[in-house]
């Protein structure tokens, strides 16, 4: 018995010590049970003095189990007590079938600290705390106790790792040792590095949206450029004299629009070739032979002018450009996808450029140079790598070969982006989550494949990006909000909360928090966990490396937690300063 309550305000009871030789010397943040013949509510102490503790209530034990909350409070003279080790069981988790280890418990002996599987991975979830708070060790024994778990086998999974630091490819490059049915598959953005897969995406897998964002597109004029340009590039890539014949009538209708303009015949003339300089084919070029009646004409031969400022050949010219135009063209739409490189890409902007609506409209084409120069600007960069997919191959069969190795399933896949810039690697992580998305949708039997998209450093990809006003949407926003009915689950890992989405952060179920200092994210995360104490937000300033605050879903109340170390352990550890100084 420790005392009796002297008072009761809001959820909180005061405690009048009865004896302090009888109490332990440290109670903060332990559990207390407050006993009724009728009920019994759990609660946690959360502030004391040499006469009174605090205790704040936590929910009621009723059976075996414990219910969240507190409707009926206890009595004045109800029995109080330090929680039983075998109603432990019902906060720090029971091990059944259901269950895998997550840590142990610092306030009770180290005592072994359960979640529920799906409580926590059928929930978007997030890691956050500062650089050296141990939050990389936290995560990397998350998922290999995930692996270890002798209750579930995940042979299914598929978890990919956006690894912002290369950090995690020596934590889990050996699984295949804890089980020989577990795989893992390390993608790589440097070039140099031979133990990875060169990190490729096919390019006509993005759609006008992924473009956008590939081509910092910042006006919606520009969207239907792009979707121009794919239409164009797939026609291209057909086989056969189609591809042929949409060019020709492309550039006769660009052509025709220029000489029914105003301009002089020498202006004419100029945008002519320059129509035909970056957009020509065998049968339609500056060379092209011209029939006249009894004699022949390279093309650039008719623009001559004569002394009235005219074409001397203007009737040749027109009856030669009007035979390509052929306006049932107008509506084609090529059938399926079909492979093209950047370099397809750059033809098709050339040919967009010169369509009708855009020569006519300044602002169009001056949009539509912006992108020319970007897409030209990524063809010849060092990130055009990662488009030039060597072969087709649809959606489904790309997904498939990120998580297969040597025809064997592979259940981590691990893209390490330290190599590229912060810009494009949002590009990148946007792109993988919307193909995933639109994978996942569009299964036959919902939520059957299950992937979860862990993204290392979130602040810098899971941001407040102009999306919203461009395409009308954000993706990480609308997997957020819409995932997880599809199988498809983010977990944030960070170091600074209050950079994040907070559409992505309000969507999470479960947090593990280790030590935070910056006073804005202590306020963020106070005010995300409403009944989560002054007390456990302060100690998140001084938690040792390693051990966290976990609250959500997965997690009967708040629980502090120390996470075991890792083995092996990722590549996280700071510069060793002194042993570097001495060489």
């Amino acid at each position: 018995m420790i005392g009796d309550i002297v008072y009761i305000s809001d959820n909180v009871a005061h405690i009048k010590i009865a004896n302090w030789s009888n109490i332990a010397a440290d109670m903060m943040n332990l559990h207390i049970v407050f006993e009724d013949p009728k009920k019994k509510i759990l609660g946690e102490v959360e502030d004391m003095d040499s006469e009174l503790i605090k205790v704040r209530f936590l929910g009621e034990i009723v059976g075996n189990k414990f219910l969240g909350g507190v409707i009926r409070k206890p009595g004045l003279s109800a029995r109080i007590r330090v929680i039983k080790k075998e109603e432990l069981a019902l906060i720090v988790g029971v091990n059944d079938a259901s269950s895998m280890i997550l840590g142990r418990s610092p306030l009770y002996d180290d005592c072994t600290i359960r979640i529920n599987i799906n409580d926590m991975f059928s929930n978007h979830f997030a890691i956050f705390g500062n650089t050296g708070s141990g939050k990389s060790w936290g995560f990397a024994r998350l998922l290999q106790n995930v692996f270890t778990n002798p209750n579930v086998v995940p042979y299914r999974s598929n978890f990919f790792i956006f690894d912002a630091y290369g950090e995690y490819h020596t934590a889990f490059q050996d699984i295949n040792k804890i089980n020989p049915n577990f795989y893992f598959k390390y993608y790589t953005t440097n070039e140099n590095d031979t133990s990875g897969y060169p990190l490729q995406i096919p390019l006509w897998l993005l759609t006008v949206d992924d473009m956008a964002l590939l081509l910092n597109a910042t006006e919606h004029a520009q969207l239907p450029i792009i979707e121009r340009v794919l239409k164009l590039v797939r026609i291209f890539a057909e086989s056969g004299e189609m591809n042929e014949k949409y060019k020709n009538h492309l550039i006769a209708k660009a052509i025709m629009t220029i000489l029914y303009t105003n301009q002089n015949a020498s202006s004419k003339r100029n945008d002519i070739f320059a129509i035909l300089a970056d957009c020509s084919t065998e049968k339609f070029s500056l060379d092209s032979p011209v029939q006249g009646i009894g004699y022949v004409r390279k093309f650039r031969e008719c623009f001559e002018i004569d002394k009235e400022g005219n074409f001397s050949e203007s009737i040749l010219v027109t009856q030669y450009i009007s035979d390509f135009i052929q306006d049932e063209l107008d509506e084609y739409e090529p059938k399926g996808n079909y492979f093209f490189t950047l370099k397809d890409l750059e033809k098709a902007m050339n040919f967009t450029l010169i369509s009708e609506g855009l020569l006519r409209n300044e602002k169009s084409y001056s949009d539509a140079i912006t992108l020319k120069v970007r897409l030209h600007t990524l063809a010849i960069s060092e990130n055009a790598r990662f488009f030039s997919y060597p072969s087709y191959v649809n959606l489904e069969n790309f997904i498939a070969s990120l998580v297969t190795k040597d025809g064997k399933k592979v259940q981590i896949v691990n893209f390490n982006l330290e190599d590229i810039e912060d810009s494009i690697a949002k590009v990148i992580t946007k792109v993988i989550t919307r193909m995933l998305f639109d994978f996942t949708k569009h299964l036959a039997n919902r939520a059957t494949i299950p992937f979860h998209i862990f993204l290392e450093e979130a602040h810098r990809y899971v941001q407040n990006d102009n999306d919203k006003f461009l395409l009308g949407y954000n993706i990480f926003d609308r997997v957020a909000k819409e995932g997880r009915k599809y199988g498809l689950i983010f977990s944030l890992i960070s170091q600074r909360p209050v950079e994040i989405s907070e559409t992505v952060i309000s969507q999470c179920s479960n947090f593990m928090i280790f030590k935070l200092n910056h006073p804005r994210d202590l306020e963020y995360i106070r005010k995300m966990l409403p009944n989560i104490n002054q007390e456990i937000i302060e100690k998140q300033k001084s938690l040792q490396p390693g051990t966290c605050v976990g609250f959500g879903k997965a997690f009967v109340v708040p629980m502090i937690i120390k996470m075991d170390p890792p083995d092996p352990a990722p590549s996280s550890s700071s510069c060793d300063i002194e042993n570097v100084w001495k060489a």
